[in-house]
């Protein structure tokens, strides 16, 4: 079936990032399968990240079908779009029809992106993954893709204003090579091998990373292990369940 939705949509958001004169550093695309099913796995800083994980996949000219809450798709505006681009809306208190709706994707060929974090990482490290990643691989017989980006927290995340004016932002993404997964793997064994393989592509992405903060008042989008002053996983846990 023609994607009537997809590419202009695409289209819309490259004009959109020249716009704002985003810096692009981007590595390891060619890992990308050209055809097949596969699972792309990402860590989540920022609202855009979707936007962005799906980039990597245009030099294999692969769309990614996200996992997505269930909410998005609600929406007046972004619900129509999401469902033309043949996402999958996650209701958490019924997973398993998201589950199976990816799954079926995956054994028809499609990639399908997930975030095993469940929701954006307040303290821009790795939260606990998920095993859903994992087991839909193993399930269906197709690879893990890990990659990490970085940066796109300075864009739009939460608990801070939306920074969408041309600040010439850099966009550091890093694509691993495609983890076997082992049906006869434990799945949580399996996971904890994706996350720490997210873990080695997400420190590479900050290695590279072209700048650092402007002064005490930009140390927000910094770890704070790293000397920043974003909050701390514990601290972002409390932020979390006081929401």
């Amino acid at each position: 079936m023609a994607e009537l939705v997809y590419p202009p949509v695409i289209g819309i958001a490259r004009t959109m990032f020249k716009a704002l004169d985003l810096r692009f550093d981007i590595k390891g695309t060619e890992n990308v399968p050209q055809r097949g099913g596969a699972v792309l796995v990402s860590n989540h800083i920022g609202y855009l990240d979707f936007v962005f994980c799906g980039l990597t996949a245009r030099p294999a000219k692969r769309l990614v079908r996200f996992m997505a809450k269930e909410s998005v798709f609600r929406h007046k505006v972004s619900g129509p779009l999401m469902r033309a681009m043949k996402h999958i809306p996650v209701d958490r208190a019924a997973g398993m029809d998201a589950y199976k709706h990816a799954l079926r994707a995956l054994r028809s060929g499609e990639i399908i992106g997930v975030f095993p974090e469940a929701t954006i990482s307040r303290s821009f490290t790795l939260k606990n993954f998920k095993s859903g990643a994992a087991r839909l691989a193993q399930e269906a017989g197709v690879p893990l893709l890990p990659m990490a980006l970085w940066g796109t927290q300075r864009l739009w995340t939460k608990g801070q204003k939306r920074a969408l004016g041309r600040h010439h932002f850099p966009i550091t993404m890093r694509v691993g090579e495609p983890m076997e997964a082992d049906p006869t793997e434990p799945s949580d064994t399996l996971t904890e091998r994706l996350r720490g393989r997210v873990q080695e592509l997400l420190e590479a992405a900050q290695r590279a990373y072209p700048v650092r903060p402007k002064g005490p008042e930009d140390t927000w989008w910094v770890p704070a292990h790293l000397g920043g002053t974003a909050p701390t996983p514990a601290e972002a846990l409390t932020l979390d369940r006081g929401r």
